[in-house]
């Protein structure tokens, strides 16, 4: 498995017969060098979105019609046109989608959830989700963004996620301490991947507080474009 950073919330996931891009935001993402796109996206089978901000949202489209791959998003964001041509396979949460070899569920997140585009201003798009992909025996956890929520009992107790991307840069989401509290709190990660940090002046910018409260684990912090393999 390979997990590498693209900057903000985006990743790409390379697990069994698949490469996953997760909220892919290249396009205007100041975190990402525009010189490695074809790097950071050629070979993606599928799109995972965790909901249509344009920060997770915006190139998710123009990506999906390019490289000919299906986007897994929720329901009502799946049908809400704002993708144009895209192939859209939209669920909900509690569901479960194969993708080749690899199970995604969707999993309840605690944030906001909307689309820009026909200049009408913000216009409602479903809800936030976060998914659980699972292949290779491991079990990745992507929170999307979220706050802490009761729902992270049960989703460590039932899915047993040892990989956790998560949110982590406050303002807009958990924040460094937060998202450790979490972690010990609901999980037992192996290995923790921070994002949703660094990109702009509101959030944080190190993951150093995540790394220093949670000994034991091992918190990976790559550089954009840089790999995590487990």
């Amino acid at each position: 498995m390979k997990i590498t950073w693209l900057g903000h919330a985006s990743f790409r996931i390379e697990i069994e017969d698949q490469v996953l891009l997760l909220d892919p935001w290249l396009d205007g993402n100041p975190s990402f060098p525009d010189a490695h796109r074809e790097e950071a996206i050629g070979g993606a089978t599928a799109i995972l979105l965790t909901h249509g901000h344009g920060d997770h949202a915006s190139e998710v489209g123009r990506i999906a019609t390019e490289l000919g791959v299906p986007v897994y998003c929720i329901f009502e964001l799946g049908e809400s046109g704002y993708f144009g041509e895209a192939e859209l396979r939209p669920f909900g949460k509690g569901g479960t989608v194969a993708i080749g070899a690899v199970k995604v569920s969707m999993v309840n997140a605690v944030h906001s959830a909307s689309v820009d585009w026909r200049g009408k201003g913000l216009e409602p798009a479903g809800s936030e989700a976060g998914f659980m992909i699972a292949g290779e025996g491991h079990t990745i956890y992507a929170t999307g963004d979220t706050d802490i929520m009761a729902d992270m009992g049960w989703f460590g107790e039932y899915y047993a996620p040892d990989i956790g991307i998560l949110c982590c840069g406050g303002h807009f989401t958990m924040d460094m301490d937060k998202a450790a509290w979490a972690a010990k709190r609901y999980f037992d990660f192996r290995t923790v991947i921070p994002c949703h940090y660094g990109t702009f002046d509101a959030l944080a910018q190190s993951p150093q507080e995540l790394v220093e409260k949670l000994p034991g684990v091992d918190v990976r912090t790559p550089k954009v474009m840089e790999s995590v393999e487990i």
